[in-house]
């Protein structure tokens, strides 16, 4: 079974991270949602308060095949502060295991180093702030282990892809099926 940490953060993208989760979830894939405050109480920009499951302080990666990045400038702000969150990044990444980020988070990628010569997207005038990545101005990017999209419009396609690289292309299909994707 896949395994993912999805990182949390006060300030977090809400459409972002949950439709994760519960993508992922909805075909098999293990997703731990993980706090990097000393609180599992999560609140997100649009003021949704939700539960995380773990800190990242108790976390052993190697259990993991992959890391999600949630948006909202607040929650990236708040992961970019975090030592643990960008060395985790970085360990993961020369693990060859999946980093994806959507919005706002590439930014927490090119602060640990790892968007150096890559292509990726993120939200309108990020991109300003990565001054070492190939910016591509479309909805999701995929440079080898490094997924990106663009923001919330494209939640629900950021995890078709994460899915996608995770179980291959029948997970799709059968994820799409069991939301109703284009049904009506």
């Amino acid at each position: 079974m896949s395994k993912v940490i999805i990182l949390l953060a006060d300030g977090l993208e809400e459409v972002e991270a949950l439709t994760q989760v519960d993508y992922l979830r909805r075909v098999g894939i293990e997703v731990d949602m993980v706090s990097v405050s000393d609180s599992l109480t999560i609140t997100g920009a649009h003021k949704i308060i939700f539960q995380a499951e773990k800190f990242l302080k108790d976390i052993d990666i190697e259990e993991y095949d992959g890391i999600i990045i949630p948006g909202g400038l607040e929650g990236v702000e708040n992961l970019m502060a975090d030592a643990r969150v960008l060395e985790t990044i970085k360990n993961m990444h020369l693990a060859r295991k999946i980093i994806a980020a959507i919005c706002a988070g590439p930014l927490v990628l090119n602060k640990a180093g790892i968007l150096e010569d890559r292509r990726y997207t993120c939200y309108t005038g990020i991109e300003n702030r990565i001054l070492n990545g190939r910016h591509r101005n479309e909805a999701v990017v995929i440079d080898d282990n490094i997924i990106t999209a663009a923001g919330p419009a494209y939640a629900q396609k950021f995890a078709f892809n994460i899915v996608k690289d995770l179980l291959g292309r029948n997970a799709v299909k059968e994820l799409k099926k069991d939301i109703l994707y284009k049904r009506y």
